[in-house]
């Protein structure tokens, strides 16, 4: 039998325990490039609410996500692991573009997250966290399979189908609303009223909107705001701006519900998005490419994180991160106990950079054994016009970055420094920084049991792929 003081005081003390556990909001963009923020530099499209977040908080220049589309980058946000421990590498088919011109096969790809993988909602649910999930999950049938009591609109669907910005819906787990409503106004409304159901107790509430997705569908009163606003090359269209502004001023009414009911000091805030955004939508430059590739463009995000009284309003950190750092930071935020070894966390805590505190140098790994078609030859920027991504691996450490392409054993070597938007390739006049972070990334794949494909595939026609190549460059 416990003492009976120890009963009588239990309640306060599980009481003072859960005060000290800060609320979470993650809210993660799809398909928003670094660069479609006023915060980060962008003239045309216009973001206040989202400028005024990262004027309190810390912004982060140079965040990654952990791939380059929709379905890994996701897998590796809520399981904190790289893509080869959990074999999400694309969407769908690893086998994308035409056969013809893939030298090798790839990789097969697993489409879903493994139920025996321990999610960052899981963890929270387990530490006392009431979650909530409110739009895109894409990385399996039904979140709360996944550690969340309330889903809004999430499922496998990566997109809300045609039209589907606007009510009635055609994704799952959500009712229609009235006739227009638009998807991301809908998903913010079911996210406050969460919040507001959930504010007296430690909640996660995550805000992965569908926009600004394809198919590209802003409300038409926005549309109008930009058809005449002058805008940048690679940055003028006024539909896709109109998504960003919904996307800003959803955060905007969110952030003022979090404030107005006291919760700003209680509440740690990140905004992001899951990769790059479409370069035949929007251009990252100087970055070069976008999503699919593993070029800046295709895997740098903005990234934003609050929470007053513990992270400096108006401050700003250099530090390479990644969105597989969310996991143990916040794992260690609330002194979290899990049912797994913590090793199989690929991220690091960032809490010493909320401080500004120095951090060791660290390499961050990509590894994508797979392909992704083009979207458009002419745009995307990718190694050829036919693909945004071929089968390879990537690896960075300070100012330097390595590509290694699986088909021709080629490697690619940047500054980023001096070279953001990696267009001269140094891996002939710097071999010692080559030979360095090759000995690395091997080692790294070896580590993790990094699948690097190389049967050669039999569909592959080398005159047709040339001949292809050819009329792209010719045209």
């Amino acid at each position: 039998m416990k003492p009976i003081f120890l009963l009588l005081f239990l309640p306060l003390l599980l009481s003072c325990g859960e005060e000290n556990k800060p609320n979470i909001i993650l809210i993660n963009v799809d398909d928003l490039g670094w660069r479609d923020v006023g915060f980060m530099g962008s003239d045309y499209y216009e973001t206040p609410n989202l400028d005024k977040l990262a004027a309190q908080g810390m912004v982060f220049y140079y965040a990654y996500a952990a791939a380059a589309n929709c379905a890994p980058s996701r897998a590796s946000l809520m399981s904190g692991m790289n893509t080869p421990k959990h074999r999400v590498y694309t969407v769908g088919s690893s086998e994308r573009g035409e056969a013809k011109t893939r030298r090798i096969i790839p990789t097969p790809n697993q489409e879903f997250l493994a139920d025996s993988i321990y999610t960052l909602a899981e963890m929270l649910w387990d530490n006392g966290y009431t979650n909530g999930t409110f739009g895109k999950w894409h990385i399996n049938e039904d979140p709360l399979q996944h550690g969340f009591h309330v889903n809004v609109g999430g499922s496998q669907r990566g997109n809300p189908g045609s039209g589907g910005y606007f009510s009635p819906y055609k994704i799952d787990f959500i009712e229609a609303g009235a006739e227009g409503e638009y998807l991301t106004d809908r998903l913010t409304d079911e996210a406050i009223a969460f919040l507001n159901q959930n504010r007296k107790e430690p909640f996660f509430l995550y805000l992965p909107f569908y926009s600004v997705h394809t198919p590209i569908m802003g409300k038409k009163n926005l549309i109008e705001k930009f058809k005449d606003k002058p805008g940048t090359e690679g940055q003028e269209r006024a539909d896709y701006a109109a998504m960003v502004a919904s996307v800003d001023e959803n955060v905007g009414r969110l952030m003022t519900a979090v404030d107005e009911w006291g919760l700003a000091e209680k509440t740690l805030v990140i905004f992001t998005s899951d990769n790059g955004g479409i370069r035949d939508i929007s251009h990252q430059t100087p970055l070069r490419a976008g999503k699919g590739s593993y070029y800046e463009g295709g895997i740098r995000v903005p990234l934003v994180i609050r929470w007053p009284g513990k992270i400096n309003a108006g401050t700003t950190s250099y530090v390479p991160v990644t969105h597989m750092d969310f996991y143990p930071t916040i794992k260690n935020i609330i002194k979290g106990k899990d049912r797994e070894a913590s090793e199989t966390l690929d991220g690091i805590d960032l809490s010493p950079l909320f401080a500004q505190q120095e951090m060791d140098e660290r390499s961050l790994y990509w590894h994508f054994p797979i392909y992704l078609e083009a979207y458009n030859p002419k745009e995307d920027g990718g190694r050829d016009p036919l693909f945004r991504t071929r089968p390879g691996s990537v690896i960075r450490k300070g100012k330097w970055k390595l590509h290694h392409y699986f088909e021709d054993d080629g490697y690619e070597l940047y500054d980023l420094q001096q070279d953001p938007g990696e267009t001269q390739n140094l891996i002939n006049t710097h071999p010692e920084v080559g030979d360095q972070l090759k000995t690395a990334l091997h080692a790294w794949r070896r580590q993790v049991d990094a699948p690097v494909p190389n049967e050669p595939n039999p569909l592959y026609e080398d005159e047709f792929h040339r001949k292809l190549l050819n009329e792209l460059v010719v045209n």
